[in-house]
């Protein structure tokens, strides 16, 4: 008898998802989801990050200014990051099953794909931009991998053990630095009276300043920042290398592992549940929808009336001011999730949903470009426009990006099969040169 090994037939040998296996329900809503993360994702590239979430800090006082903060906080603050990160666990059940289809293999690609995703995830965060996420949708990819085949109730229970997590470890640390906060005001009072501090008073002044200054910035924290993206291109690579690795260890360990995991598992669940194929009745959207917006929109508004009245405190946010939008985006998104995918089922508005699913197959692509067009017209290697347009005009731009890419990916895919990006990801993943013509 041969001991030789039978060769895969090409069937059993894994490789893209081809035109013909792609859901369009699923690529208009990547499409949607990309584009809407850039509604918030401007204010990274526009102003200093404490503005993300604080207009207080720049971006204008105006009515106009505020009123575009609260309305981009109740309709994509968490949302569309929300559905992309359900959209990434969904991709992964059907990468598996359609691999298991074919009789191919497929941890040994999958987690090569993830780890090809990390490594562009660095350089995009340390060469290009700070608020990189692929990082971490790279980490939590490799860590829920073996869970893909659960059914669709334990991984929505799983994810609800996780969510809340985050909250307790975000109330824990506001414990600990109200108490540092504390701490820190009486040792300066010392100081100021002329006594002589301790090492460790001195440690927890420091500590304080380094942590404080991201809850509440100081005007010299946010000039050293405006100096050093209105700089050269070396000053802003060496200004958020720091930054990033800092955000990247603690948003790992407060935030990634239990909201974006936990994401990713509802999206594992929803795609076995034949919610993002589009299987489901279109009754099944429109209450999706309904349920998720006559709930979450309202917790939404809370949200940011509730940080309004706080004078949008750092602290508060982490004692409760984020729990409401915390859980109301996930609601919201699940709105926008039965809107899309019920207009698709719909045959509605075809053209303009037919461009948002060509931008939702280019979507690795579409987001690099983000932080590339946005950080040449914003940094001081480029346009040098940086903390100078007010938080409304932002909207202007981010309506160009928009535009632009809903015209552009469709005349990318009549001639190429995949965007840039995505060639690039997949000749990596598979260690072989993909064709790139249409």
């Amino acid at each position: 008898m041969s001991t030789q090994p039978i060769p895969a037939t090409p069937d059993q040998i894994p490789g893209p998802v081809t035109l013909a296996e792609r859901f369009g329900t699923i690529d208009t809503l990547r499409g949607v989801a990309v584009l809407g993360i850039l509604i918030m994702n401007i204010y990274g590239f526009a102003m200093p990050f404490a503005a993300y979430s604080n207009p207080l800090v720049m971006g204008g006082m105006e009515w106009y200014n505020i009123g575009t903060w609260f309305a981009t906080h109740v309709i994509a603050d968490q949302k569309f990051m929300t559905i992309f990160s359900m959209l990434f666990g969904a991709g992964i059940v059907l990468m598996w099953e359609r691999a298991r289809a074919r009789d191919a293999k497929f941890g040994r690609i999958y987690y090569r794909r993830m780890f090809w995703l990390l490594v562009i995830g660095l350089i995009h965060g340390y060469l290009i931009w700070f608020g990189d996420i692929l990082f971490h949708y790279a980490l939590m990819g490799m860590l829920i991998y073996p869970m893909r085949k659960l059914q669709a109730r334990t991984l929505i229970i799983v994810a609800c053990l996780l969510l809340p997590v985050a909250l307790l470890l975000n109330h824990g640390g506001y414990i600990y630095l109200s108490d540092l906060q504390s701490r820190t005001a009486n040792i300066t009072a010392l100081q100021q009276a002329g006594e002589t501090i301790s090492e460790e008073q001195q440690a927890s002044l420091d500590e304080w300043a380094e942590i404080g200054a991201f809850l509440e910035p100081s005007d010299e924290t946010l000039q050293e920042d405006l100096d050093a993206y209105l700089g050269t291109y070396g000053d802003a690579v060496k200004h958020r290398a720091p930054i990033l690795q800092a955000m990247q260890i603690n948003m790992t360990i407060w935030f990634a592992v239990w909201r974006i995991g936990a994401l990713m598992l509802i999206g594992m669940a929803l795609m076995k549940l034949g919610v993002f194929s589009g299987s489901r009745t279109p009754g099944f959207y429109t209450r999706l929808m309904l349920i998720g917006y006559g709930i979450g929109l309202p917790l939404s508004i809370y949200s940011a009336m509730d940080l309004h009245a706080h004078d949008f405190s750092g602290l508060y946010m982490m004692q409760r001011g984020g729990i409401a939008n915390y859980i109301g985006s996930i609601l919201v998104a699940l709105g926008h999730i039965g809107l899309v995918i019920g207009i698709v089922k719909k045959g509605a508005l075809r053209n303009l949903s037919a461009r948002f699913a060509a931008v939702g197959r280019m979507a690795f692509s579409n987001y690099l470009m983000h932080s590339i067009v946005m950080t040449t017209i914003f940094y001081g290697h480029g346009l040098g426009l940086y903390g100078s347009v007010p938080r409304a005009a932002q909207m202007l731009f981010v309506a160009g990006m928009l535009g632009l890419q809903l015209l552009l990916s469709p005349w990318w895919l009549a001639r190429y099969r995949f965007g840039p990006a995505e060639w690039l990801w997949r000749s990596l993943t598979y260690w072989q040169r993909q064709p790139m013509k249409a």
